[in-house]
């Protein structure tokens, strides 16, 4: 059988068995195992894991193995986007102008089981709950809320989350937030979304929800954003290479 096939048929059972939840931590086996197990070469065990990967239904992170994505699993229409541009201040923009922050609330709490999942914490670790508000153009625009390990950026405070958390997060620890994989919809607003982004009762909300990486494959972020739907355009740069 040509590779091309073998491959093609590799990543369908193996979506087939995430479909099934059939990797219960989430952690795929590791290329060795998987050649041995369909009694294929690594190349084509790799060719199949790339594909699934640029799909947004696994990611690698580097030293610790290849998972099933979670946002993959909680909603499997997904916008996959990658880069290096993929903050609001960089990807939200008008003749220039950078968005306004605001900050609403920050707290630190202990992970709640649903985000130790996302994010691959430990029992007991915690995480920074932020709430902000994004202006542009002197109209409110954006509700934004993020779920950050603080493990990741423990000496983080107020004043530092009134600016770009991924370009304070980039000159700490020398790593960049350059993948997300999110979920884009549209819903009626709520008394929250009318209150802050002066929407009216029968005036929708886009939202855009998922999950932020490191370059170094690390889940980073767990983010909602609210918007206006008037600045419901998002941009960002994609990379259509193959690894």
């Amino acid at each position: 059988m040509a590779e091309e096939a073998i491959y093609v048929r590799i990543m369908a059972d193996l979506e087939k068995r995430i479909n099934d939840k059939e990797f219960e931590d989430l952690k795929l086996p590791d290329e060795r195992s998987l050649a041995l197990a369909y009694d294929v070469s690594r190349s084509s065990i790799k060719r199949a894991l790339t594909v699934l990967a640029s799909r947004g239904i696994i990611f690698k992170k580097r030293g610790s193995g290849t998972f099933v994505n979670p946002s993959y699993l909680k909603n499997q229409s997904m916008f996959q986007s990658e880069g290096t541009n993929l903050g609001v201040s960089d990807s939200f923009r008008f003749n220039g102008e950078a968005p306004a922050i605001k900050l609403l609330s920050v707290q630190r709490w202990a992970a709640d089981d649903e985000t130790r999942r996302a994010l691959f914490l430990e029992r007991g670790e915690e995480v920074w709950a932020v709430k902000r508000l994004r202006r542009l153009q002197d109209q409110n625009f954006m509700i934004e809320r993020a779920v950050i390990p603080v493990k990741i950026v423990p000496l983080m405070n107020a004043d530092d989350f009134k600016h770009s958390i991924f370009h304070y997060t980039e000159s700490v620890t020398n790593k960049a937030v350059t993948k997300s994989y999110m979920t884009v919809t549209v819903e009626p607003s709520n008394a929250e979304d009318r209150e802050l982004l002066g929407l009216s009762e029968n005036e929708p909300v886009g939202i855009m929800s998922g999950i932020f990486f490191l370059d170094d494959g690390t889940p980073f972020e767990v983010g909602t954003m609210r918007i206006h739907y008037k600045y419901m355009h998002y941009n960002s740069f994609v990379s259509m290479e193959g690894e």
